[in-house]
């Protein structure tokens, strides 16, 4: 028997019984709350839309930034693979980059759970799709919010479901997670991972708490990773103020129980039943615990995330070394944002692209700012739920943290990615204060005290608007007549509607003024329609891969034209774009933007001949090579040696690469001779560039853009000077034809005789007698491996030693880190039976 302890409040009382807890309605586990929760969020996203009149709703699309540029395509090719018509596997796509590794894509865009319900519907519907997932990803993210409120205290289960929709439904998912889907899995992963923390602290679940967290990274590593730090915060206040489930919280059953949509109020202020002290130090149970069991429960905490983790490394690891491998991106320093502005970015219906989109509900503020004034709760709980909320907040605002949240690197972009993590901190403080009862009319004035001061410190923000200051305004008071309404247990209809009524509308305006603004503010791009519906289909019908490659040519839709369109261009995006394809396109005349990760498709008949380019679309319609000179095969056999060193001169690069010239210098009037054809590299400059009556239009100016090798046409007239626009440097080259049908003639002849892709890979047929250098048409990124070594590199491209004697060729691919992710992988599998059989073992003991 433990020692007596003395309180220094009013003795506890005694617990509810446990027939006081219904057996489904209202349960932990019972559904009416996370439904009317997700019901809620597919209301208001869907209804913000429509009020935007923004796509599905109306006229407006939604194709900007990286929503057209990476999730869109990346989704339509995961169609393609489920539906066993894309060109590759999961270990390697033959479609973009001209031969691009894949896993590292997948597990960064396309790994999450959701993510195969594409192929449920139409690949001409794949925006559809894409929009339904979204919603689908934001509803649960409220469902599952609002599950671990239910799990962590009592109170009205409609009160649940409303602040757990105003977490899916705060600022972050609705103007950063919209357009970029892959981090809405981390939305869900919060307040799945802090379930995991409560089962930490139960000892409960030993296998499923592993797989849970296994499943959150695997389906978005980065925004998983934020939530992993939050829920570990939020762990440590659950041990910081109830060291033991059931120890110094209110009681389990007191008001989650109630049957009707007002009933509750009464059974939630009646939650002394299991309450600490008066000085939050936990009563008998706990202190019983001590020490001893908090860290036996941080030891248990970090075994669930490190397995968890082991689990998900046969895709983290490979993902991990892709961005080693990737081309470098913008490196800049952290600059934290104005304090007006993070003020206003509390508000509804403001936005910004480079401050913390932190808005949540009016609700979730007033109750978590009423917490600060509830003298009934525990003063360890209440400072402690109090304090986290700001330190959150301030941690995305001082370098070192920031740096910590983002995996010491600050991103490209928007720099406030975790606050996903702090809309749902002030959640969980919000709910904590009303697991102790709807707050008092003392505690409700210093709350709206404190909503209203944060409104007026944000009036010197440019970002807050009139609509922001009259919703908080109409929200606040809405709110705190509900919770005056709930205290009384009176009127529970009324109640309702008020909170979810102002959940609904804040969001709803926020989803529309965020919808117009992006529009206005990010780079758009054309959706899918009738006109890439009509490329697609051409595209498709001169499509003969591995006989030639099918490019999807100029202009272009978005930044994976080949896994949107079809083909296997040049063109990719990804974060994970290999240094060496930027490189290698960057040498042969090829242009980009994005500070070199997004690669634009090379319009060349000399890189078409070199990588066996047979088709591509042009000027509206697709053009055929000709068939005097078809392309050559994907593997060429070179003559022995090292390959080709670039210069600074696409031109002569190219040649090198073909072991020919074919390019001309202007004479010395700074034309062309007549019949050749009139190729610029003018990579800085932006403008309008032309021959006589043909012009093309330049986009260039490093480092953030380089236009293209571009042709102006072909030399019709003596003199004919191109018109260059001005920029940086800038070259001319005469391209002669028949010097270039010679070339690729004689590499045909010792060209492989058939060539079989596979999905990890290639095997070539070699001509009788070759030998030298099999090159193939594909840069030599890391994890190739050709004929059990590893391969080598021909100016950036794939090669192998032939010996004499040798017929064919095979090459192997597999993405760096596979191999050591399957070993982390099996090491979690084997710690996780080992748990499950200890579990089985210590189960049939008790029995």
């Amino acid at each position: 028997m433990p020692n007596a302890t003395r309180t220094r409040g009013p003795a506890p009382a005694a617990p509810a019984p446990p027939a006081a807890v219904p057996a489904t309605r209202g349960a932990p586990g019972g559904p009416r709350s996370p439904l009317l929760a997700a019901l809620i969020t597919v209301l208001a996203v869907c209804g913000g839309d429509a009020v935007a009149r923004v796509f599905p709703f109306g006229p407006r699309h939604r194709a900007v930034n990286d929503l057209a540029n990476q999730f869109v395509p990346f989704h339509a090719h995961l169609w393609d693979l489920l539906r066993g018509r894309a060109d590759g596997g999961l270990l390697l796509d033959w479609q973009a980059g001209w031969g691009t590794s894949f896993l590292p894509d997948y597990g960064t865009y396309l790994s999450s759970p959701f993510a195969p319900l594409v192929a449920l519907l139409p690949r001409d519907d794949i925006e559809y799709a894409v929009y339904a997932l979204t919603v689908l990803k934001t509803a649960a993210a409220a469902a599952a919010m609002t599950h671990l409120l239910r799990r962590t205290g009592p109170g009205p289960w409609w009160w649940a479901s409303a602040l757990g929709a105003s977490y899916a439904l705060c600022g972050w998912s609705l103007a950063e997670g919209t357009y970029n889907p892959m981090w809405l899995d981390g939305l869900i992963a919060f307040p799945l991972l802090c379930l995991v923390g409560e089962w930490v602290r139960e000892g409960s679940r030993p296998v499923l708490g592993p797989l849970v967290v296994a499943v959150c990274w695997v389906a978005n590593f980065y925004t998983a990773y934020m939530a992993t730090i939050g829920a570990a915060l939020v762990l440590a206040v659950r041990l910081m103020t109830d060291p033991e489930p059931g120890g110094g919280g209110p009681a389990r059953g007191a008001g989650r129980g109630a049957g009707g949509i007002g009933a509750g109020a009464t059974g939630a202020g009646a939650t002394g039943a299991a309450a600490p002290a008066g000085d939050g130090t936990p009563a008998a149970h706990g202190r019983q615990a001590g020490a001893g069991g908090v860290v036996r429960t941080l030891l248990r905490a970090g075994l669930t995330t490190v397995t968890g983790v082991a689990l998900a490394a046969p895709v983290l690891v490979p993902v991990f070394l892709g961005s080693r491998h990737a081309h470098p991106g913008l490196v800049k320093e952290f600059d934290p944002a104005p304090a007006a502005d993070v003020l206003a970015r509390l508000l509804p219906v403001t936005y910004s692209f480079a401050t913390p989109a932190a808005f949540v509900s009016t609700a979730v503020l007033l109750l978590a700012a009423a917490l600060l004034f509830r003298r009934e709760i525990p003063a360890r709980r209440r400072w402690a739920w109090a304090g986290l909320c700001p330190a959150v907040a301030a941690s995305m605002q001082w370098g070192p943290t920031h740096l910590l949240w983002h995996a010491f690197a600050t991103p490209n972009g928007s720099p406030y990615r975790q606050t996903f993590v702090l809309s749902g901190v002030l959640v969980l403080a919000a709910w904590t204060g009303f697991s102790h009862g709807p707050p008092g009319r003392r505690a409700l004035l210093g709350g709206s005290a404190v909503v209203a001061a944060l409104s007026l410190g944000a009036l010197p923000s440019p970002f807050l608007t009139r609509w922001a200051l009259v919703l908080t305004a109409t929200g606040l008071a809405a709110a705190a007549g509900a919770l005056l309404l709930t205290r009384r247990g009176r009127y529970g209809a009324l109640a309702a509607l008020l909170v979810v009524g102002t959940v609904v509308g804040q969001a709803a305006a926020t989803t529309a003024y965020a919808d117009r603004e992006r529009l206005a503010r990010l780079d758009d791009y054309p959706p899918w329609g009738a006109d890439q519906r009509r490329r697609a289909e051409a595209l498709a019908e001169a499509d003969d891969w591995p006989a030639h490659r099918t490019d999807s040519g100029l202009p272009r839709v978005a930044g994976n034209d080949p896994l949107l369109l079809g083909g296997q261009g040049a063109a990719y995006y990804s974060s994970h774009t290999p240094a060496v394809l930027t490189e290698l396109l960057t040498a042969l005349g090829g242009g980009w933007t994005s500070r070199g990760r997004n690669l634009l498709s090379l319009d060349n008949p000399v890189t078409d001949a070199l990588f066996g380019v047979g088709a591509r679309w042009r000027a509206g319609e697709v053009v055929r090579a000709d068939p005097s000179a078809p392309p050559l095969p994907l593997v060429t056999v070179r003559p022995p040696g090292p390959g080709p060193a670039y210069g600074p001169s696409p031109f002569r690069n190219q040649e090198l690469l073909l072991g020919a010239r074919v390019y001309e210098a202007p004479r010395a009037d700074g034309a062309c001779r007549v019949g050749t054809e009139v190729f610029l590299w003018a990579p800085d400059a932006t403008g309008t560039a032309g021959l006589g009556g043909y012009g093309t239009k330049l986009l260039g100016g490093q480092p953030k853009r380089r236009a293209a090798l571009t042709s102006l046409g072909v030399q019709e007239r003596a003199g004919a000077r191109p018109l260059i626009p001005r920029g940086g440097t800038a070259e001319i080259g005469c391209l002669d034809r028949d010097r270039l049908r010679a070339a690729v003639a004689a590499l045909r002849g010792r060209a492989a005789t058939r060539v079989d892709v596979r999905p990890d890979g290639l095997t070539a047929t070699l001509p009788p007698g070759a030998t030298g250098t099999a090159v193939v048409a594909a840069p030599r990124i890391a994890g190739w491996r050709c004929e059990g070594r590893r391969a080598r590199s021909y100016g950036d491209l794939l090669a192998v030693d032939v010996a004499p004697g040798t017929t064919t060729v095979s090459c192997d691919f597999h993405p760096p880190g596979l191999r050591a992710g399957l070993t982390a992988g099996a090491a979690g599998l084997l710690v996780l039976a080992t748990t499950w059989r200890l579990g089985v073992r210590s189960r049939r003991r008790t029995l």
